[in-house]
């Protein structure tokens, strides 16, 4: 770790101002703030680690545990909420084994639940990754999942009603 943070280090000025480009590297290079990285960095940019801590916390973007190789983001916005997005999170949840903000044993997810990812007319939506999949339903999880449990990408068939809106 030290080797990379002073990799990391070498890209950035040592002031105060460099504080949170030097942890989004940081994040960005282990996938989430070690501790003995947020003191590496307090160090490097001369300044308490009590700051950087503060830093650190204020900004949800800041993660502070080893996270998974998929980040699957279920909406719980209204217009999700309204239509069904809470039975897509217990079935996410259901056959991760985990409930939003952990990740599963084998580290290959990490669930979360936002208050919205901006997909209001997909509703109900979820990302993985950067891959939305939207007028989400429970069974459809199942595929979603396993197709990235395989080491896969984005199934490129959102739904028949956006494919019908399509050809509209």
């Amino acid at each position: 770790m030290k080797k990379t943070l002073k990799e990391i280090f070498s890209q950035h000025y040592r002031k105060r101002d460099a504080l949170i480009p030097l942890l989004q590297d940081i994040q960005e290079e282990f996938g989430y703030l070690a501790p003995e990285a947020m003191d590496a960095a307090a160090r490097f940019c001369r300044v308490a680690p009590v700051e950087v801590y503060g830093v650190a916390t204020f900004f949800a973007q800041f993660k502070f545990s080893p996270r998974g190789k998929n980040i699957v983001m279920v909406c719980q916005g209204t217009a999700c909420h309204v239509m069904g997005g809470a039975r897509v999170l217990e079935e996410v949840q259901s056959q991760l084994g985990v409930v939003p903000g952990q990740t599963t044993k084998d580290s290959v997810f990490t669930l979360e639940r936002v208050a919205c990812i901006g997909a209001c007319a997909l509703a109900p939506a979820m990302v993985v990754n950067k891959d939305t999949y939207g007028r989400m339903r429970a069974e459809r999880v199942t595929e979603i999942l396993d197709g990235y449990r395989q080491g896969g990408t984005k199934i490129e068939k959102i739904t028949e009603r956006s494919n019908a809106a399509r050809s509209n």
